[in-house]
């Protein structure tokens, strides 16, 4: 009788595996064979359920967006305006070791996106939605008279999002230098200026 296998499991192990190589070692050192020993598969298993190592990054990157979404969701839950802004901007900045992963994930991928190609185009699409949230409740607490600034919103939501990216890069870079806590307080500074 063959053995049962489910798909979607094995994805999952597959995408993991991915994760722990891209972490340890470097985008750079994630090859499918590198991959595939650390998931303890072959690495022809593989080909059974990525379309190449490009499909497999990808399906890395996107799984992390996905923990991220749903975390942010849970927090977001009876808040709205500045509150949601914080809360948004705060989530994205890596200060505990989940979070400081998820940055290290995603900072790993910018240079490779850069090469162009279906990863630029997701690293794209999916910074456009973290914009357009922080933009929404920037619009939000504007209207509710939370935040008050003669500056064009657009212009403020891409100042936040470079902070974040500014921070959280620094962060793992020099973590010695910029604690938790001083990123917590940069970014409060940041959006105590935009209070009336």
């Amino acid at each position: 009788m063959p053995k049962i296998v489910n798909h979607r499991e094995r994805r999952e192990e597959v995408v993991d595996a991915a994760r722990r190589v891209i972490l340890r070692e470097g985008i750079d050192a994630a090859t499918t064979r590198a991959i595939a020993k650390e998931a303890g598969y072959s690495n022809g298993v593989l080909t059974h359920y990525f379309a190449d190592k490009d499909d497999i990054l990808l399906s890395a990157l996107r799984a992390s967006h996905r923990r991220i979404v749903s975390r942010l969701k849970d927090k977001l839950t009876g808040r709205s305006g500045l509150a949601a802004l914080r809360e948004v901007l705060l989530d994205n900045l890596p200060l505990d070791e989940e979070r400081a992963q998820e940055t290290a994930l995603e900072v790993g991928f910018w240079g490779r996106s850069l090469a162009g190609g279906r990863l630029l185009e997701v690293q794209r699409e999916e910074a456009g939605e973290l914009r357009y949230l922080v933009r929404t409740l920037l619009d939000a607490a504007a209207a509710a008279g939370e935040i008050a600034t003669g500056e064009d919103l657009d212009d403020v939501a891409a100042r936040l999002l470079a902070l974040v990216d500014g921070l959280s890069l620094h962060r793992l870079l020099y973590p010695d230098r910029l604690p938790p806590g001083s990123l917590t307080r940069l970014m409060g500074a940041e959006l105590d200026r935009l209070t009336p």
